[in-house]
């Protein structure tokens, strides 16, 4: 998970991430909005936002929305759409330059859990949210969503005495609804509400020539020998048999807070 706090790997992944993930993330996206109501007079914060999924999907109600990332690859893919209502900057989550209180909702879909110190991420949050106002975070359930979840199982089913690469602190306490509401009051949050949420990633079966360079970032598949590669695209392709994309359902937890 290394990779994941890099800002090199973010630039270098932002233009794969926006036609790949940013679709799929978009999908619990709505879930959350569904959650917090929104006006064209809402202040809205997301909070490490990728390619933006969040960020112009709020932006629809016609709040105006502060897009943050610390990547400047992934900032610059959401600045280059020019929607009116929606700024961009690059920005740390764990120490937001911005003032106390100065926002109706904060987001942030499947970033927070991944900082290096994700609890002062939450609390970062919750200091810039005003009272009243609403904190929102998605995270995923087990060893992450899709591709990624169902490489973890593969390798336990096929490699039962090959070791998993141990998953952040943040999963393994974020991934329970006990666990995630206790986080969200500790950060400065009150009456959390915890939503699982399950909807299929499609794994195109046409890229499979290209997996080395979507799992790259993943420990697990870099400590499988090319022997065992070659098993898992040969599984991968008999779970899809004739159909040019696999659904792997994948569930996120989301976590919804009064300040």
């Amino acid at each position: 998970m290394q990779a994941f706090n890099r800002i090199d790997h973010w630039d270098s992944a932002a233009e794969r991430y926006e036609r790949t993930a940013h679709p799929y993330t978009a999908s619990y996206v709505e879930a959350g909005l569904a959650q917090v109501p929104l006006t064209p007079r809402s202040r809205v914060l997301d909070v490490a936002a990728g390619t933006g999924a969040l960020a112009f999907a709020a932006a629809r109600s016609g709040a105006q929305v502060l897009a943050t990332d610390f990547s400047p690859g992934m900032v610059a893919r959401i600045a280059a759409r020019a929607v009116p209502n929606v700024e961009a900057q690059v920005m740390d989550g764990q120490a937001l330059d911005l003032p106390d209180a100065s926002f109706d909702a904060v987001f942030s879909f499947f970033g927070v859990f991944m900082f290096p110190d994700w609890r002062k991420g939450l609390a970062e949050m919750a200091r810039v949210t005003r009272p009243g106002g609403h904190g929102v975070v998605a995270v995923w359930q087990d060893r992450g969503a899709g591709a990624f979840m169902l490489l973890g199982q593969l390798i336990r089913r096929l490699f039962p005495e090959t070791p998993l690469a141990p998953m952040p602190e943040s999963m393994t306490i974020l991934n329970t609804a006990e666990g995630f509401a206790a986080e969200l009051i500790g950060a400065g949050y009150r009456d959390p509400r915890i939503e699982f949420v399950t909807r299929d990633f499609g794994l195109d079966m046409t890229a499979m020539d290209e997996l080395d360079a979507a799992f790259d970032p993943s420990p697990d598949w870099a400590n499988l020998d090319r022997a065992q590669k070659d098993m898992i695209i040969s599984e991968l392709r008999r779970m899809a048999g004739d159909r040019a994309v696999l659904p792997i359902p994948s569930t996120a937890l989301i976590g919804v807070a009064r300040r």
